[in-house]
């Protein structure tokens, strides 16, 4: 039974990260995720208490995969943002779950793993810089708030540009990387 419950719970999940990643928190459709899932709306309910809730449970593991597939390093943070690109264009989902929760979530409720996994972060960079390792002409915040903007730019831009974007992976890859070393660059 307990299996089952898994397996149950795991369709809600899958079927909910492609509702809420294509429509939002607004736009998703609880029976779309129920018939898309093989599952009735009662359990959707019954599992995670209300469409806020599972989507939430959504973000909240896809915000996990990420930490967990793309570790921080603050001595690497040109090559950590290539990884989370590297994420993004492998998990796209992940990008969009992120700016639906940047756009429709109450700005005073915050994920826990967001918050902590900032806190590493910051906490990081803060030690780097005190021990030279990272310059310090940008705070912490500034060097995290840069380094997401820049990790997910090419997903992010207008689609009119999307005809002159560099179509290799890499390129676009090395553009990032290029990018956060210029910003590291002691003035």
């Amino acid at each position: 039974m307990a299996r089952d419950a898994e397996q149950t719970k795991r369709r809600l999940l899958d079927a909910a990260t492609a509702e809420f990643s294509g429509y939002g928190i607004a736009g998703a459709r609880v029976d779309r995720i129920a018939a898309a899932s093989g599952c009735n709306k009662a359990m959707i309910y019954s599992y995670f208490g209300s469409k806020e809730q599972l989507f939430d449970a959504v973000f909240d593991e896809r915000t996990k995969a990420f930490f967990a597939a793309v570790p921080f390093d603050a001595g690497d943070l040109a090559g950590y943002t290539g990884r989370a690109f590297d994420y993004y264009e492998d998990h796209p989902e992940t990008l969009r779950l992120s700016t639906w929760y940047r756009l429709e979530r109450p700005a005073d409720e915050h994920l826990r793993a967001i918050t902590e996994a900032n806190d590493v972060r910051l906490g990081e960079i803060g030690r780097a810089q005190r021990a030279g390792e990272v310059p310090e002409h940008y705070s912490p915040v500034q060097l995290v708030v840069l380094i997401q903007a820049l990790s997910a730019a090419w997903h992010t831009t207008n689609p009119e540009l999307g005809p002159r974007l560099p179509a290799d992976r890499a390129e676009r890859r090395l553009t990032l990387v290029d990018a956060v070393q210029g910003l590291l660059a002691r003035k």
